[in-house]
């Protein structure tokens, strides 16, 4: 396999009763069927139930186990994670999602899940989109509680107005939903435990109403996380940088990265040329460390392209 290029995945569509059909009309995907509403595509996963594959079959596991030094680079060589640690989505909400949470990893052994971290930029926002994120001001746990017994929720969640080009951080804890009318890049710790605990009275694509995870919601939610706000961008176009992940905004011509460093690249709009290979909206691809530095050059194709740069800290 060449390590001078950028490595393309094919997308991993996942139908979801709240998605729609705008990857398809938006991003100019490519859906796999003409009616289901697909409301996740999967971009780079190494996740055993949906893994990331190349259209040469190679998968993103195997690189990881393989080829690490050459895609990934000597500085997560000695990475004590058995699969890639990153799991990288774009969502379709034409429905809210659940209100739920992800265990932070004090406690998700005990609750036999996973902990995510992950982190929302907002590539479109209908008007008046919302999202939910944290607790309105002075609300405790035994207030939530009274809350799901009244079905009355959403009211005591932080909502904030969406806007395209926002960004959220979701720590682990965070209490949070997706709300309709969003279409969104997601970047997570490599992880799919989500703890829905309201879902909004609805039924699943099977008719039935979908599993709530109550008391596992109650253990991991942070109760002393009130209205969190968007994030501010800074000067070097980072959006969130945490334990798990680098993520920047991005939108001028130059080298990607430095020698020996692997980045995710992921256009949001427009188009750009990197080494020869053109990426528009909604791609994804991984510029391996091996990749010499006239091949790192970034070519906007159109006016007002932007992408994220995604890397992994060492």
């Amino acid at each position: 396999m060449n390590f001078n290029q950028l490595i393309r995945f094919t997308p991993i569509y996942q139908s979801r009763v709240w998605g729609g059909r705008r990857m398809e009309t938006l991003l100019g995907a490519t859906l796999p069927d003409a009616t289901t509403p697909f409301g996740e595509a999967w971009t780079v996963s190494d996740r055993a139930e949906a893994p990331s594959v190349t259209a040469e079959g190679v998968s993103l596991h195997e690189l990881w186990r393989n080829h690490r030094e050459a895609v990934f680079g000597k500085a997560l060589m000695h990475s004590t994670s058995a699969t890639f640690p990153l799991l990288m989505k774009i969502l379709d909400a034409c429905d809210d999602l659940s209100i739920q949470v992800h265990p932070p990893a004090s406690m998700a052994a005990a609750l036999q899940g996973e902990p995510k971290t992950e982190m929302w930029f907002i590539a479109h926002a209908d008007p008046g989109a919302k999202i939910y994120a944290g607790l309105k001001p002075g609300v405790t746990r035994t207030a939530f509680e009274q809350a799901l017994q009244h079905g009355t929720v959403a009211d005591v969640v932080h909502v904030i107005e969406a806007h395209t080009g926002d960004c959220l951080f979701i720590p682990s804890g965070r209490v949070h939903a997706i709300g309709a009318g969003l279409l969104i890049y997601e970047i997570q710790q490599n992880s799919d435990t989500t703890y829905r605990v309201f879902d909004w009275n609805r039924v699943g694509l099977d008719g039935k109403p979908r599993a709530l995870h109550v008391q596992e919601s109650l253990q991991s939610i942070d109760f002393a996380d009130f209205e969190p706000q968007v994030q501010l961008i800074e000067a070097d176009g980072t959006l969130v940088k945490c334990d798990y992940f680098d993520v920047r905004l991005c939108d001028k011509v130059g080298a990607v990265g430095e020698a020996g460093e692997c980045v995710t690249l992921a256009v949001v709009s427009g188009e750009i040329s990197v080494g020869g290979m053109t990426l528009k909206a909604g791609d994804f691809a991984l510029l391996p460390a091996s990749m010499d530095a006239a091949s790192r050059m970034v070519k906007p194709a159109k006016v007002a392209s932007q992408w994220l740069e995604i890397r992994v800290p060492a």
